[in-house]
């Protein structure tokens, strides 16, 4: 993974935290003290005193005296220390919960060998270690049960602070900003002219809580600001895990992978680019008409947009190590995102729109790459209907929403389960239009010839007999029976 920072950067932090005239709480200066047990403890302690003091970063560094603060150096060299047989960063990494970004930062400054240990910020919840979670207390460690007040501090952090507010580069010049972020595609995106000094577009950046200005000189790169327009998102430690994957499989599983890709840009600047991916990928046919071949596409481009905007949206950031996928087979199209929904996938279609991520989700609709007043579910059902499509899945996985979109497949080929699904689905989308299911219009829906009539029956039977469905009028008489969701 690249990275922004070289040893010039951490030689210039090391220099800032020694001048303190005492440790603040989130850093801590040791000599040759390296035992793994006290090593683990301090990356729990300073990853909680960063996030409850506001900062990104805790920091642990040997080779500086404790009281002086003068550089001495280290004979510590984490690369070759073991805990056991067990190298001692993965030993460290294996009992943090949860599994933090921290790193060694090996440097040398003033002809001595000194080491920086650089550890995340908490987030969402008190970094533990083993059994324990512990803060700083002024230059004191101790557990955190111990420490009512600023354990009730630290949650309230928690619960206050949203994801896109969150640091996601900090201490960068204006010059730095403008290498990192596609600025330009902001400005196309909303549609506005491009100011014509980077004075002008650093402030309409701030504007949007794109970047702020840094406590520390220069500015911090918001998370909001790096997932909708990094040019990369590998430079970004948190954020290069959320790249979206592209994957193709040859046939309807995943043993064998035809092709995969992964989009760098951000989410907002890269939007493009991912419905082009998807499309080239994806299946298609050709028909001719008035004598002309034309390429048609098995999926509607509406729905696939939808669906796609919406994992990039509604995923949980907070979830580590995996990002927003989309997996293309012969038979269907699977959208995965991590976080599992915060409404019932069966009341998708009625229920108001709740993000995680409400900032980002304004800004895509902003910039007119997702639907404009909700989620968007009822436009995807709504293509779905009109290309008579198998009705969409939607999963729950652990710790994971997917959605499945399904190729064209006859009436005959869809099972019990594909026919209650379309109808439960068929009549939440009639509610939503003010208006009930009637025979007509699940014909309508699966293209059935009208003659068919008394199949259509039997399959309306089958989801009232399943319970997704309802009659709107029980006293109507069987010619005007009409039916509603379970739920109306």
């Amino acid at each position: 993974m690249a990275t922004y920072k070289d040893e010039s950067y951490y030689r210039d932090l090391i220099r800032e935290l020694i001048r303190y005239a005492y440790e603040p709480e989130w850093a801590e200066f040791k000599v040759n003290n390296h035992n793994p047990e006290e090593i683990g403890e301090y990356i729990s302690a300073l990853s909680n005193a960063a996030a409850l003091n506001g900062k990104t970063h805790g920091y642990l560094i040997w080779g500086i005296e404790d009281t002086s603060h003068a550089i001495v150096g280290t004979d510590f060299y984490p690369s070759s220390k073991k805990k056991g047989n067990e190298p001692v960063e993965n030993w460290l990494l294996r009992l943090l919960t949860p599994k933090i970004d921290f790193r060694f930062h090996e440097v040398e400054k003033d002809g001595k060998h000194l080491v920086l240990l650089e550890i995340e910020a908490a987030y969402r919840h008190p970094v533990r270690f083993k059994s324990g979670e512990f803060i700083r207390v002024g230059s004191v460690k101790k557990p955190l049960k111990d420490a009512p007040d600023k354990e009730r501090a630290l949650w309230r952090i928690f619960d206050e602070i949203p994801f896109e507010s969150g640091v996601a580069m900090d201490r960068i010049d204006g010059a730095g900003v403008l290498k990192l972020l596609d600025f330009s595609a902001y400005f196309d995106l909303l549609e506005i002219p491009l100011p014509t000094s980077h004075d002008g577009i650093l402030e309409a950046l701030i504007s949007d809580k794109l970047i702020r200005p840094s406590d520390a000189g220069g500015y911090t790169i918001t998370n909001l600001g790096a997932v909708l327009l990094a040019k990369k998102l590998s430079p970004f430690d948190k954020l290069w895990r959320k790249k979206l994957r592209i994957i193709r499989y040859n046939g309807t599983g995943r043993i064998e992978g035809e092709r995969e890709i992964e989009i760098e840009k951000g989410y907002g600047n890269g939007f493009s680019e991912i419905m082009s991916q998807i499309r080239n990928l994806l299946p298609s046919g050709e028909v001719i008409e008035d004598g002309i071949r034309r390429t048609i596409h098995l999926y509607p481009e509406i729905a696939v947009r939808e669906l796609v905007a919406n994992a990039l949206i509604h995923q949980d950031f907070y979830t580590t190590g995996t990002g927003p996928m989309v997996e293309i087979f012969s038979n269907r199209i699977e959208i995965t995102n991590p976080g599992e929904p915060l409404v019932d996938t069966e009341r998708f279609l009625d229920t108001p729109p709740t993000s995680r991520n409400e900032h980002l989700a304004s800004l895509m609709r902003r910039f007119s790459l997702c639907e404009e007043r909700g989620s968007g579910i009822d436009k995807v059902i709504t293509q779905v209907e009109l290309h008579h499509l198998p009705a969409p899945l939607f999963q729950v996985p652990p710790g994971f929403t997917r959605v499945v979109l399904f190729a064209p497949r006859k009436l005959s080929e869809m099972d019990k389960r594909d026919r209650i699904r379309a109808i439960y689905q068929h009549a939440c989308l009639r509610y939503m239009n003010r208006e009930t299911l009637v025979n007509s219009s699940v014909r309508e829906r699966f293209g059935i010839d009208p003659k068919l009539k008394s199949s259509v029956s039997k399959y309306i039977r089958e989801a009232l007999d399943a319970g997704v469905i309802r009659l709107s009028n029980p006293k109507s008489s069987d010619k005007y029976r009409s039916y509603v969701p379970y739920w109306a």
